[in-house]
């Protein structure tokens, strides 16, 4: 009989799976496999999960009051040893998991090889992975929330400040500055709301579904789901051990999230640029060159916009992970962790930096109104006018469409026109037509829900200053 061992106790090296083996783990395999330098991060909820856990084999009858408040209390001497990076990680530990299987029982005796009763790593790193989520999307929310009153803030203090909208990157027609700004904080609101989503579909207790089949103990899951938070538990035990639809969900989500940041960080480059000149990013989110002193670089949003793709990266890998998988759990769900945590602190990152940023703008009204009153913005307004008088949408839009092209052969702008040059492209333009040339009438006409007309721009600051106080 190879490897003889104490009941309850695991031989120095010596696997908790190791009784079926004869060989020990080649080194190289040792270092492949380990998961330790990533999930170590969950050891907080890894230690919350086996003190429900150990509450519910108490309440089964499986431990004993006596065990049970031995074994609470080793884990939770773990969690002070981890806290103060005194724990004693060996290399032997494959993860989070194991590390402190053996330090539970090291610290207190055989009792602490009782902890994994009615439990599998399968449905424990599922839990933990919830666990930590559940705390990690509540920390994005807050921070999105943060985010979308530094765009408030702005939007606020420069509520009658025009620019021009735009088009394919052209000149389109004049809007509110506020109006732009208040169009980030309605796709950030809309993040938010995929990622409650995707809490509330993984407030799921998964333990107790065991490796993949479930558990021979009486363990009352709807308690320990209770103890953790949870509202429910899952319903099916292959499920719940190979699910990772929840961890796609959030990097789906992190994804459309970060992908807004980076529309924006690209207008904060443009915008800051000599050609554009409508804003100046604060010193202490920019660099120089090293070369060349004029140089102030707009790194901040640059890096946020190349990030993405990294964030984009990671929800690609995992559903290529899990588009092959047969049920239930495979030892290729270990990357999933790798690649929602990098995501998870990459968006966590440029949402802290980009937040500071906004909150730092300084915003040059001139150009901005420059910007609005140039080119022939105002060109619809006068197809508009003529439908008022009754010609039809296409006869006004073509007749205008001459007229713009009049003043581009002519090099005149609109504001140029006399009533005399507008009647030589229709007679039905009349004195009042030269009052809706002014940027200013534009935007107050955009009066509709939705519209960039003062009243409905400062309406809806309004409401989203009050739901994010």
């Amino acid at each position: 009989m190879s490897r003889q061992r104490k009941s309850g106790s695991l031989n120095p090296g010596e696997k908790p799976w190791g009784g079926r083996f004869q060989e020990r783990t080649h080194r190289l395999v040792e270092t492949f496999m380990s998961s330790l330098p990533v999930d170590r991060r969950l050891y907080k909820y890894d230690i919350l999960g086996s003190i429900a856990h150990c509450k519910g084999l108490e309440r089964a009858d499986v431990l004993t009051r006596r065990e049970a408040t031995a074994i609470i209390r080793g884990l939770e001497g773990i969690r002070t040893e981890i806290d103060d990076e005194r724990f004693p990680f060996a290399s032997e530990d494959e993860d989070i998991h194991m590390a402190i299987e053996r330090r539970l029982t090291t610290m207190i005796g055989p009792v602490g090889g009782k902890l994994h009763t009615g439990r599998s790593r399968n449905d424990q790193v599922a839990l933990d992975l919830r666990l930590f989520l559940r705390d990690a999307l509540g920390t994005l929310l807050e921070g999105a929330r943060r985010f979308q009153q530094a765009l408030l803030g702005q939007a606020r203090r420069h509520l009658d400040v025009v620019m021009p909208g735009y088009t394919h990157l052209q000149r389109a027609q004049p809007v509110l500055f506020a109006h732009h700004l208040l169009a980030y904080a309605e796709m950030i609101g809309r993040d938010k709301g995929r990622l409650r989503d995707t809490l509330s579909r993984l407030d799921e207790l998964p333990l107790g579904a065991g490796a993949l089949a479930g558990t021979n103990y009486p363990i009352d899951r709807t308690y320990v789901a209770k103890l953790l938070g949870f509202s429910r538990v899952t319903a099916n035990s292959l499920d719940t051990v190979s699910d990772r639809d929840f961890v796609i969900e959030t990097l789906s989500a992190l994804s459309i999230l970060m992908m807004h940041f980076s529309r924006l960080s690209e207008e904060l480059v443009l915008w800051s640029s000599q050609e554009f000149q409508f804003v100046t990013l604060p010193d202490a989110f920019c660099t120089g060159s090293s070369m060349m002193p004029q140089k102030k670089n707009p790194d901040v949003p640059e890096l946020i916009r190349g990030k993405t793709g990294r964030v984009y990266g990671h929800l690609f890998a995992l559903l290529t992970t899990l588009k092959g998988l047969p049920l239930s759990y495979n030892r290729d769900l270990q990357e999933d962790k790798e690649a929602l945590f990098d995501a998870l602190d990459t968006v966590t990152a440029a949402l802290q930096v980009l937040t500071e940023l906004i909150k730092g703008l300084t915003v040059h009204r001139a150009a901005l109104a420059r910007a609005a009153g140039s080119g022939y913005l105002l060109a619809t307004e006068l197809a508009d006018y003529l439908v008022a008088k009754g010609v039809p949408f296409r006869e006004a839009h073509h007749t205008t469409g001459r007229l713009v092209r009049a003043c581009l052969e002519s090099k005149r702008g609109l504001h140029d026109l006399t009533l005399t040059d507008l009647r030589m492209f229709s007679e039905h333009f009349e004195k009042d037509a030269l009052d809706v040339l002014t940027v200013e009438g534009a935007i107050e006409r955009k009066g509709q829900v939705g519209g960039t007309a003062r009243k409905q721009v400062e309406a809806r600051l309004k409401a989203l200053e009050k739901a994010l106080t």
